[in-house]
């Protein structure tokens, strides 16, 4: 299928002062997909030309037009004051939701739309739900108001090939680490992360701009894409903490992935849906203090132990698989929608 793809990201590492998390996975999910005999068409701006000079290599193609597709695929864009809100060509202006409007008013009707909601920014009301042959895709197990589960993928090749015990045998310098911003984590942050920093030597990278209520936490501001890969490969730990409509729908952001492929226990709240189908139970905490308990634990682990635990949370990573994920687009964008 000839397949326009709507983003507004990078494929490649991007820009430091970014919130794009699906820098993790949007190229391999990307090419899963060419890789599956569709042709991708991106229909935003390719930013990693444009803005790290770095344009990424291999068989993609973008057009800022309206070509002739026979499906559309977009990663949901919303309001956001002050950014792609104000008219175009104002300071601080970006043209994604424009650009995404477009895209629906001429594609809605002519061919299979498939939103992926991956931050769960559409109500139930929204219009955009009520579209001809539109589905609504969510990163989670348990996703809302009727849509289907699309999760963050990680590539087959590299789950199989992931050696649990050259993972364990790795020096680590830090025994806590949380990468990602602030946006709808205070609680969980208080009541997991927190409490354990008092503790443990720890880092949280990110943006977080208000951290008044934890002068004992390290902050230490958003970090390049790679350096917060190299973070979970420095650590014994992290936490999942995640907004409530994550945890109740069981979205597991793409930091599981690049924590467990680093080595990096994920703990996760016990309350968080679906961790037992993705995290062994041992790395299940009830509070901030059981998080340093199970960090401390894990730090302490015989080199073959630790390596047990880790081929557990690999095995874990099955429901990612990129296959899975492209086996739902595959029935979603189907002639019968797969619906």
């Amino acid at each position: 299928m000839r397949i326009g793809y709507s983003f507004w990201g990078f494929l490649g590492d991007g820009i430091t002062d970014t919130p794009d998390g699906g820098r993790s996975h949007r190229k391999t999910f990307v090419d899963g997909l060419i890789t599956g005999g569709h042709s991708i068409t991106f229909l935003q701006a390719d930013r990693d030309t444009t803005e790290t000079r770095t344009p990424v290599a291999g068989p993609y193609a973008w057009d800022v037009g309206l070509p002739d597709l026979d499906a559309l695929f977009l990663e949901w864009r919303w309001p956001i004051a002050g950014r792609n809100t104000t008219p175009c060509g104002t300071e601080g202006h970006t043209c994604d939701l424009h650009r995404q409007q477009q895209l629906l008013t001429h594609y809605s009707g002519r061919v299979p739309l498939l939103v992926w909601d991956k931050d769960q920014q559409l109500t139930p009301a929204d219009p955009v739900r009520r579209l001809p042959d539109v589905t609504v895709c969510e990163p989670a197990l348990h996703p809302r108001h009727g849509a289907r589960s699309l999760l963050f993928p990680v590539a087959d090749e590299a789950l199989d090939a992931a050696d649990p015990h050259r993972l364990a045998d790795r020096e680590r310098r830090l025994p806590l680490v949380y990468v990602g911003n602030q946006y709808g984590r205070d609680r969980a942050f208080d009541g997991f992360f927190a409490p354990a920093a008092r503790h443990l030597e720890h880092e949280v990278a990110g943006k977080w701009t208000d951290t008044s209520r934890w002068p004992h936490v390290r902050f230490i501001g958003r970090v390049p894409f790679r350096e917060g890969l190299a973070l979970h490969r420095e650590a014994h730990a992290t936490v999942l903490i995640a907004p409530d409509r994550y945890v109740t729908t069981g979205q597991y952001t793409q930091r599981l992935v690049e924590a467990v492929m680093a080595g990096c226990a994920p703990i996760v709240p016990a309350h968080y849906r679906a961790a037992g189908t993705v995290i062994p139970g041992e790395l299940h905490a009830c509070n901030g203090d059981h998080v340093s308990d199970i960090t401390h634990g894990v730090a302490g682990m015989a080199v073959d132990d630790r390596a047990r635990l880790i081929g557990r949370c690999l095995r874990r990573l099955d429901p990612f698989r990129l296959s899975r994920q492209i086996n739902t687009v595959n029935a979603v964008l189907a002639p019968s929608g797969g619906r």
